[in-house]
């Protein structure tokens, strides 16, 4: 007889998100994805001017505000098929890169890491043993054995006090928990220094959009930063040899720690390799555009199929037809209704219109609507843009991966083939490559903003013209969680039709029009469930996606009674 386990909200992540999971033999044997809150922010943007189009649609989040401002612009400047100058370019980039950075640290060390870290058990460890594996690692300056003892009589005052702060309500003690006390004291001291490394990226991200989040300085066309290398009051370069302070922090933190980090414990956890695969469709986009056009991208992008890296077919940008044409919407299983009936629509002539009913296992029973890619389901984020760069042929890509892979198989002693990074797991250690990735393009995108500067270039707007008649268009970017997408149709100036397909649409999708099950859905599948009461694997894979949708968790019977209340960290 099966078990339904509800937790509603998860917690750990942004937004509001219910799963469901039937377990079964200790195995989920069916799973729901269902998002319990509405945006509705396209209908809040018809009829509006579209050049306000970025500052309201970074209000669909309170997180990922820059990365809903940039695809904005760019979606209004496809329709106008509207240049941007080199150092717009640069600066957004820069901007995005370093919220990227900012929202990987913050994922892993904030929101992930205490599913698999015992914050309890450091309380046992030798700090001495500590600092002398840590020190094996890398060359950290937060390595130090005075450090870890530091770290720990922290934590035993908190144990003391009868508090654990934040480290409050977790699932201590799990069977599913396997790290040893040292490898812990280390993650939790690694998670104390991260709360000050993210401030970095902040910073970087505050100084040049003027502030974090709702960043004030995307325009239709370009950015509004004026650049004056010997006034403070705008781009000088006092604040650009700042912006590069904080850039090499961040990279010597990622390299040193991040990358450590996530290897120690992929290699700990190597089992999680084999579960929380699911959907292997994968689906990402260029981003990191490098002229005015953007054609020429740092980052590539494309789909692959079933998880083969040979039918990797790339996508050369938000103009490619083979990514515009493929795109659609379902919400036969969402809260919502199409005018013409069943059917997805592509986004352009895509439609939210609320039809709420209560949650229906075989019905409608989320908020989220269910993208495809021509008729499928596809995973985005990190392990997508990983997988993509590899079978690109990508070098930064490969070769941060393989440093991670070396690490693993190292500290395992066994060697993991590139098919296990189709796992939960797997995608941590995307998403750390991928930090180290970004964090060169952030590097570089600062040298050539200099360098153009050096070249007596210091424009960063072109003006938008608006014509008459019916214009289109998609702006898109590799955004921390995986592609997003704005779609606009503008007509006599005006914003006519709006549809934001963001990545956590496409991972946290209910089944689509063929009843097909969605990534999360999907990874869930026979995932192992030691202790219904308190479900650490089913958050772990959760986890792992790095949701946008949150808070105090609880478990309901068939009957929906409930049962215990359950509250996660």
């Amino acid at each position: 007889m099966a078990t339904r386990i509800t937790i509603d909200p998860i917690t750990r992540i942004e937004g509001h998100l219910r799963v469901d999971v039937e377990v079964q033999n200790g195995r989920v044997s069916k799973a729901w994805s269902s998002g319990q809150m509405w945006r509705g922010v396209e209908q809040i943007l018809l009829g509006r001017d579209p050049r306000d189009a970025w500052a309201i649609t970074q209000r669909i989040c309170g997180v990922c505000t820059t990365v809903h401002a940039v695809a904005s612009v760019r979606s209004i400047e496809s329709a106008l098929d509207l240049e941007v100058p080199l150092n717009a370019q640069y600066i957004r980039n820069m901007i995005v890169t370093a919220h990227a950075l900012h929202d990987h640290i913050v994922h892993f060390y904030h929101l992930s890491a205490l599913d698999w870290v015992d914050v309890v058990s450091a309380l046992k460890a030798n700090p001495a043993k500590t600092a002398q594996l840590a020190e094996s690692l890398s060359d950290w300056e937060g390595n130090s054995r005075h450090v870890f003892e530091d770290v720990q009589n922290r934590l035993k005052t908190f144990v003391g006090s009868g508090q654990l702060g934040p480290f409050t309500n977790g699932y201590w003690g799990h069977p599913a928990m396997k790290l040893t006390p040292e490898v812990n004291l280390l993650a939790v001291a690694h998670y104390l220094q991260a709360l000050e490394v993210q401030r970095y990226a902040n910073k970087i991200v505050a100084v040049l959009g003027s502030k974090s989040p709702h960043i004030q300085n995307m325009a239709v066309g370009g950015v509004s930063n004026p650049i004056n290398l010997n006034s403070q009051s705008v781009l000088s370069i006092e604040r650009l040899l700042l912006v590069k302070e904080m850039i090499d922090k961040l990279g010597v933190f990622i390299r040193n720690c991040y990358l450590v980090d996530v290897s120690a414990i992929g290699a700990f956890y190597a089992d999680w390799t084999k579960h929380g695969a699911g959907i292997t469709d994968y689906l990402s986009i260029p981003d990191v555009p490098m002229d005015t056009k953007s054609t020429r991208f740092m980052m590539p992008g494309g789909y692959i199929k079933g998880g083969d890296l040979a039918t990797y077919k790339p996508i050369g940008g938000s103009h490619d037809p083979y990514f515009r044409q493929g795109v659609a919407e379902s919400v036969k299983h969402a809260w919502y209704s199409y005018a013409n009936g069943p059917g997805a629509l592509h986004p352009w002539k895509g439609e939210t219109t609320p039809d709420y009913t209560d949650f229906q296992d075989e019905g409608k029973y989320s908020w989220v609507k269910s993208p495809t890619f021509y008729g499928k389901p596809a995973q985005v984020g990190p392990l997508a843009n990983v997988l993509c760069g590899v079978a690109a042929g990508h070098q930064p890509t490969i070769t941060h991966l393989n440093r991670v892979i070396e690490t693993v198989d190292s500290l395992s002693g066994t060697k993991l083939p590139l098919s296990a990074l189709h796992s939960t797991i797997g995608r941590h250690a995307a998403r750390a490559v991928r930090a180290a990735v970004v964090h060169e393009s952030l590097q570089a995108n600062w040298q050539a903003l200099m360098d153009n500067i050096g070249k007596g270039d210091t424009r960063t707007f072109n003006r938008p013209t608006f014509p008459k008649g019916e214009i289109m268009g998609v702006g898109t970017h590799e955004a921390p969680r995986g592609v997003l997408s704005h779609w606009s149709v503008i007509k006599d100036g005006k914003i006519a039709n709006y549809q934001a397909v963001v990545p956590t649409t496409w991972n946290a999708a209910p089944r689509n029009e063929d009843d097909h099950i969605g990534p999360y859905e999907a990874a869930l599948m026979d995932n192992p469930v030691a202790d219904p009461e308190r479900p650490l694997e089913v958050l772990r894979t959760v986890h792992s996606f790095d949701p946008c949708l949150a808070c105090a968790v609880h478990l309901t019977d068939t009957e929906h009674k409930t049962v215990v209340q359950v509250k996660a960290l």
